[in-house]
């Protein structure tokens, strides 16, 4: 039985905490930790018929919001 998703406000704070978190760190392993987590996290939400969503997509759409933190 599969865990129930949180709600979309938790879910939201954790991405931006996460966001603010990649883009301060330093370090490209901790950075690709960081990434990996949200990545799990947002797989939770995919509809099959969606794109399969990478590690490289997640950094990328947090330097794309690199100005929305």
């Amino acid at each position: 039985m599969s865990k129930p998703l949180e709600s979309p406000p938790v879910v939201a704070r954790r991405f931006f905490k996460d966001l603010r978190a990649f883009l301060a760190e330093k370090d490209a392993i901790k950075a690709d930790a960081i990434a990996a987590r949200q990545l799990h996290a947002l797989r939770q939400y995919r509809t099959p018929r969606e794109k399969k969503l990478r590690l490289s997509d997640v950094k990328a759409m947090f330097l794309q919001m690199k100005d929305h933190a």
